[in-house]
């Protein structure tokens, strides 16, 4: 029985069910026209909302074709447009209105395209107005024609809304339902988009106009009345339909004020939550989130501060630090060195003693061979006047037994005999300099240079060979013979490549004006000697050592130039060779220590241990007499720092700390004192004695300081030699032809006087005539244009021979205007085609010197660049003052309006101008001696990206809270990250390849002529391919993107308007972030072949 009403009960559901879905499925689109009933209504107006959603699958895949520029799912957008699903009360409300027949005056796909062709311009006659049609021409004109009315198509007619044929729709014209817009020139109504407003129109009858619409009714027709909404287009041309600011709208045909704590855009659904720390009064339309602009101003500004005010302290409290570790390894090898000192000198006295004691012994044992064996034993113990019992060493195989020796114990020795004993066995030990004698862990042995790794340790082991090499030359100042012996079988004698720079007949000619800048010099110089170069002003003095290094250019040489005797380029041996130029370039916001030891981490051999390197910084520091201003900076034009003499002394230790083998000086001691010249020549000649090959330009030095030069060259005018040979020769040479030095005047002032023609010589040779005496000297030939000087030797008047000299190199020299300008216009090319060669060069490394990689000076690089940031972060600071006013003026001025999408496109004149304009001189010295480019200038670009990230959060955090755009604050931020990075690489080539001046002009012409390249309208074919190169277009292409992306609903035809005028694409934001980062890389790629190319060695 139970089973059977179970069963009952099924049969009954299961036909009450079927009987509900029948009833569903009877239910059609005209059911409620044909049976008004109030109970299918729901029911219809869900069926006609679903035929409106289904609709977009008739034109899906046109549309993606032609608006798939500003849609990316078109799919997506179209529901987001059109997704009532909350609130259908509008559809039910055209249902009444049209008494059931909403589908014979709905929109047909063919007609949903024609007004959308016409409203983006495929048949452009006009916004509001459509193109004729079936409905709507010239000879028909029904009511629904009118904007806000529409028609219904004939009750026979089954009419298909996927139909891609209008139809014909003239009859029962009625005005537009709420929530409809019926555009003029169609029958046909549309639903009005998410975000819209659509109410039914009132007349104004003092204007005739159709509020809150723009369109007045026809003439003529008096039973015409106001209808709907009468257009969907762009905001310009459709302001009316779209949902006011500061306002809401559910749906198309409620409206709500918002609420306090609120904010509604203009075309929004629904209010959105304002943030903490906003304003939002009622009916606000954009959110006040100046508070957290100005916090983040604040917080950003409280960073800059405590980097503009700490930031160099951080640099001076670790170099405070460093200082004291350095004096106390220096007090403590002082220390030790006193110690070791007293420690002989007590050795000394001792084994004088011993030496007296043993004379005594011998003679009492041969006077006294009775005396019994105990006795002698007694004398050893007992103390002589002239040593020290407490302190005295025994002689070796003795030893001393106490009063208890009967019991055969020893004592055990002290401390204090351990270390004299070890002291004895190997007096050159470290051992035993600790002055704290009771350590029981001293090491047998000192530490070797790659066993030490602490600042301490490292300092203690340069310092303690700093002060043995001053015991070492205190040593030799008085050398017996057994101290020379000494000195000649010691191993840790130092000792670098000999070069030795031999040149025959060496002449260097400038190209196209067959000028003569040497001419005919021969001679050597030599490794291990100190060499001077000294002549009159145009002598050709400064041309002769770049000749020897390599460094000349627009010149022919002719003759040879042999190292060690072999034919061999002079760049193949550039890892070991100096070069101090005349100007003293050096780093000025770098200390002393650090140009120094930034020169000798990149040029030193790779595989020299830290302490040695550090030892040969400590070494040169101390010679050149710079231990006093070893922390402070250098210096520059505008911040004052070290003076003149050390700058100059800095200038030439930046070449001392690389241990060259070859050290080529122009004029170092320009500019200095007597003192201070001196100081550097006594520098110079310790690194001679370890086979340094010295030459060096000089202008008049004194004659203490000519007496420290081993050998000179003398040039006269136009490159011609007067005398090489010994220094202390000279006199004896010049006196040899009659020119004899006056009393009290020093000897190379005289000569030099002489070649300049001040002073007339005393014998009957001319100035002329000099480098011809040295050619017959020597032996040389003289050059044929020279031989009328060789035979007026004997006959020929100072006059006559000066007379005839200019007038054959007049006429040698005689040429037309046009004929100059064509030679300089010829050299001018030769020049520059002559450096790019030099800069180019490649030859073979015969240095046997291996310096530290690209990676590891790369290193070195980062290190340096960033504590010259550091010292420069006053400039910073005040670039991103001027980015916080920047973004403020901007973010205030420029509002963004939701009809231009807020264009971001920001002036793209953040520069990097002084990461290379500033040291190019530096960088030129750097690179001819072998330091690496590409190491260099990503270390700069490396440090520069701290800029590329900060400076848009700077701009950003003014510009954005004050100007309040759509998109989101991250998506400009990715933005201006990528177009600073492509800006700062246009910076790089500008900075590298003009002057500072030109380089901050084109800096700033080339921005504003892309941006009006990329702002033109895209009709210009012509103008198109070329805004294709500006980066600012793809700049502004990805800023109108971030926001457009933001924009739906109403807002969709505006988007798709805005993106179709510019002609940009919704898909290509990713395509133009990686265009400005791939122009910013090939600018580096520019900017790096421009440094290399263009460089000055």
């Amino acid at each position: 029985m139970k089973i059977f009403r179970a069963n009952v009960i099924i049969v009954f559901g299961l036909t009450l069910v079927l009987s509900l879905v029948l009833q569903i499925r009877c239910v059609s689109e005209d059911e409620y026209s044909r049976t008004g009933n109030p109970a299918v209504l729901p029911e219809v107006t869900k069926l006609i909302y679903s035929h409106l959603t289904n609709l977009t699958q008739a034109f899906i895949s046109e549309f993606n074709n032609e608006l798939g520029f500003c849609v990316k799912d078109f799919q997506e957008d179209w529901q987001n447009t059109f997704k009532f699903e909350k609130d259908l009360s509008y559809v039910s409300n055209c249902v009444k209105n049209t008494e059931g027949d909403i589908t014979q005056r709905i929109c047909t796909a063919a007609e949903i395209r024609f007004y959308f062709e016409s409203v983006f311009g495929k048949t452009q006659t006009g916004t509001n107005y459509l193109k004729p049609n079936k409905n709507c021409n010239l000879t028909y004109w029904f009511s629904g024609c009118e904007p806000g009315w529409n028609c219904a198509t004939s009750t026979e007619e089954k009419v298909d809304l996927r139909l891609k044929v209008m139809p014909t729709r003239t009859q029962d014209c009625k005005p537009c339902c709420e929530g409809f817009f019926c555009p003029q020139g169609l029958t046909c109504m549309f639903p009005c988009p998410l975000g819209s407003y659509c109410p039914l129109a009132k007349l104004n009858k003092t204007t005739g106009i159709c509020e809150p619409y723009h369109y007045q009714l026809p003439p003529g027709k008096k039973s015409h009345t106001c209808g709907g909404a009468d257009v969907w287009a762009d905001l310009e041309n459709s302001i009316e339909v779209f949902c006011p600011g500061g306002s809401y709208c559910p749906s198309s045909i409620q409206k709500a004020s918002c609420h306090q704590g609120h904010y509604c855009r203009m075309g929004s659904t629904a209010e959105e939550s304002c943030f903490k720390m906003t304003t939002c009064e009622a009916g606000t339309a954009i959110q006040n989130i100046h508070g957290y602009g100005i916090s983040l101003v604040v917080a950003l500004s409280s960073v800059l501060l405590i980097i503009y005010n700490c930031s160099d302290q951080v640099l001076t409290t670790r170099e405070r630090r460093q200082a004291k570790s350095r004096e106390r390894a220096a007090r403590s090898a002082q220390e030790t060195a006193q110690a070791r000192e007293r420690w002989k000198s007590a050795k000394d006295v001792a084994k004088k003693g011993a030496i007296g004691l043993q004379t005594q012994l011998s003679r009492t044992f041969s006077r006294k061979k009775s005396v019994k064996h105990s006795e002698p034993l007694k004398v050893l113990g007992q103390a002589t006047p002239d040593t020290n019992d407490a302190s005295q060493p025994l002689p070796p195989g003795t030893s001393q037994q106490s009063s208890g020796a009967s019991q055969g114990k020893k004592k055990e020795p002290s401390n204090l005999t351990k270390m004299l004993r070890k002291l004895e066995e190997n007096p050159e030990s470290n051992d035993g300099f600790n002055l704290e004698i009771g350590d029981k862990n001293l090491k047998k042995t000192a530490p070797k240079a790659k066993q030490l790794h602490t600042k301490s340790q490292i300092y203690k082991y340069a310092y303690g060979q700093l002060e043995k090499e001053k015991a070492m030359q205190e040593k030799n100042k008085n050398l017996t013979f057994s101290g020379i012996i000494n000195m000649a079988t010691n191993d840790e004698t130092r000792t670098r490549p000999p070069l030795e720079i031999s040149f025959k007949d060496l002449t260097l000619t400038l190209k196209g004006k067959n000028k003569h800048l040497l001419r005919c010099v021969s001679g050597k110089i030599s490794p291990g000697r100190v060499s001077a170069v000294m002549g009159p002003s145009g002598a050709g003095k400064t041309t002769f050592l770049s000749a020897l290094a390599g460094k000349t250019s627009g010149c022919t040489r002719t003759g040879l130039i042999l190292i060690n005797g072999k034919n061999e380029s002079i760049h193949s041996y550039k890892k070991i060779i100096g070069f101090v130029p005349q100007d003293d370039i050096v780093h000025g916001n770098l200390t002393v220590e650090e140009n120094l030891r930034f020169s000798a981490r990149c040029r030193l051999a790779a595989e020299m241990p830290k302490p040695d390197k550090v030892l040969v910084v400590e070494r040169v520091i101390e010679c050149l007499g710079l231990q006093n201003v070893r922390d402070s900076l250098v210096g520059t034009v505008e911040k004052r720092g070290i003076s003149g003499g050390q700058r100059k002394r800095v200038n030439v230790g930046l070449e001392m700390v690389m241990e060259p083998s070859l050290l080529i000086l122009d004029e170092p001691t320009t500019g200095l004192d007597s003192a201070s010249s001196q100081l550097l020549l006594r520098a110079l000649r310790r690194e001679a004695l370890e086979g340094v090959n010295i030459s060096m330009v000089l202008h008049q030095p004194s004659y203490a300081l000519f007496k420290m030069f081993d050998d000179l060259i003398l040039l006269a005018k136009g490159g011609l030699t007067v005398y090489h040979g010994s220094a202390k020769k000279v006199e004896e040479y010049f006196n040899g032809i009659g020119i004899t030095v006056p009393e009290r005047v020093n000897p190379p002032d005289h000569y030099i006087d002489i070649l300049e023609g001040m002073v007339k010589p005393s014998s009957g040779v001319t100035r002329e005539q000099l480098p011809i005496r040295w050619m017959l000297h020597n032996g040389y030939a003289i050059p044929p244009d020279m031989l009328h000087l060789a035979d007026g030797l004997s006959s020929s008047s100072p006059s006559t021979n000066a007379s005839s000299a200019e007038v054959y190199a007049d006429g040698a020299l005689e040429q037309s205007f046009a004929g100059d300008l064509w030679q300089d216009m010829k050299y001018n090319v030769e020049m520059h085609r002559d450096n790019l060669a030099l800069n180019f060069l490649k030859s073979q490394d015969l240095s046997n010197r291996t310096t530290p990689g690209i990676l590891r000076q790369y290193r070195y690089f980062l290190g340096r660049v960033s504590k010259q940031r550091l010292r420069e972060a006053k400039v910073q600071v005040a670039d991103y003052l001027i980015l916080l006013l920047a973004g403020a003026c901007l973010g205030t001025l420029a509002k963004v309006s939701d009809g231009t999408f807020g264009s971001l496109a920001l002036l793209s004149k953040i520069g990097a101008l002084r990461s290379f304009s500033q040291d190019k001189l530096p960088y030129w010295r750097e690179s001819a001696s072998g330091i690496s480019s590409l190491a260099y200038f990503m270390s700069k670009d490396t440090i520069d990206h701290f800029n590329t990230i900060v400076k848009p959060l700077v701009y950003l955090s003014m510009f954005y809270f004050f100007n309040v755009p759509r998109s989101s604050f991250i998506s400009n931020y990715i933005i201006l990250v990528c177009l600073v990075y492509c800006v700062t690489g246009m910076a790089y080539a500008f900075a590298i390849f003009f002057e500072p001046s030109p380089a901050q002009l084109w800096s700033v012409l080339v921005p504003v002529v892309m941006t009006l390249i990329a702002s033109q309208e895209q009709d210009s074919g012509f103008v198109n391919q070329i805004a294709k190169f500006c980066y600012t277009k793809w700049a502004l292409e990805a800023f109108v993107i971030a926001n457009a992306e933001k924009y739906s609903g109403v807002w969709l035809i505006t988007r798709c308007g805005s993106l179709m005028q510019s002609g940009y694409n919704l898909h290509h934001s990713f395509r133009c972030l990686i265009i400005l980062i791939g122009t910013g890389v090939l600018c580096r790629i520019i900017a790096f072949s421009f440094m290399v190319t263009f460089q000055k060695k």
